[in-house]
């Protein structure tokens, strides 16, 4: 059998992470250096890098940017209170946050409203998860897996709803609503899937690709937890080894050793860049025999965030 690599597609960019770079990159062009970002605008380190070479400064809170400059929120979301801090400090900011994830705020607020416990679940300390409970701290619940469940204290058993983080594993978050659904039979439901389209795309790819796979190598950040669980997803689905990785460079020779077939794909916040280059270090190693599998075609856009198109309206008349 010859040296092959299994690529998958669809892989790298979603629409919220295209929509929320493209944000940082049009307020440089238009509002000139510095830009202040709070935290990572996506969890990829060459994409920080590289905003940060065009004049992009990262901040863990609104205190760190200086009064009346603009500050970007990152496209994990934010919470009711990082808004107000931001006008308290007389800031102009841009929300960058993924449209799917505000779509997740709103959820979070309309079962607030009807008095319900939300079981929200996904990864302690995770930006999403961190802005998501912040809509209705007294009415969250975390739940990080399915441990301690059984502990979980809530007003009224029969007022109960799950969310989710939508950067996590479906399986494991399957596993984890029909585990809270054994202790509240009468949980409720989310009205749609709160998993985004691109991390299930991901998923459903590397699962067709990882049982034919000696070796899958993910491109991706540790901090970025869709790319974490593509890793994850990998090792269910039967590859031999998966390792997630920033860039080419760190692919080690040891890993290559015995394998004819390797998967790649990439996390949602990944540029497709750092995957060519990963391809044409494999081709370098023998493995130049590329081939597509594709799971499903991507086509959704997301327009600008509504400040920053005002202000890029207002420029161009």
């Amino acid at each position: 059998m010859s040296k092959r690599v299994l690529l998958a597609a669809p892989r790298g960019y979603c629409a919220g992470v295209d929509r929320a770079v493209v944000a940082v990159e049009k307020a440089l062009d238009l509002y000139g250096a510095p830009i202040y970002v709070r935290k990572e605008i996506v969890h990829n380190k060459h994409v920080v890098s590289t905003l940060e070479a065009r004049g992009a400064i990262f901040v863990s809170e609104n205190d760190e940017v200086p009064e009346g400059e603009t500050v970007i929120f990152s496209a994990h979301g934010v919470s009711p209170a990082v808004h107000q801090s931001a006008a308290s400090h007389n800031l102009k900011t841009i929300d960058a946050t993924c449209p799917l994830v505000t779509k997740v705020h709103y959820e979070v607020k309309r079962f607030a409203a009807q008095d319900l416990t939300i079981l929200l679940i996904g990864h302690e300390g995770h930006e999403e998860v961190e802005g998501t409970a912040g809509e209705a701290p007294e009415n969250v619940i975390l739940v990080d897996g399915t441990e301690g469940i059984s502990e979980i204290k809530v007003a009224d058993e029969n007022k109960v709803a799950w969310l989710s983080q939508t950067t996590l594993s479906v399986d494991e978050t399957l596993t984890t609503v029909a585990a809270l659904r054994k202790r509240f039979p009468n949980l409720i439901d989310p009205p749609s899937d709160d998993i985004c389209y691109a991390t299930q795309n991901r998923q459903v790819a590397i699962k067709q690709i990882a049982p034919q796979a000696d070796l899958v190598l993910i491109v991706g950040s540790v901090n970025s937890s869709n790319s974490v669980r593509l890793v994850e997803v990998s090792l269910e689905y039967g590859a031999k080894a998966a390792y997630l990785i920033d860039f080419a460079a760190e692919a080690k020779d040891e890993w290559f050793v015995g394998v004819e077939t390797i998967g790649v794909s990439s996390g949602a916040s990944v540029p497709e860049i750092l995957v060519q280059d990963l391809l044409k270090n494999l081709s370098d190693r023998g493995f130049s025999n590329v081939e597509t599998v594709t799971a499903m075609e991507e086509h959704l856009l997301f327009s600008m965030p509504t400040e920053l198109r005002k202000d890029l309206k207002a420029a161009n008349k």
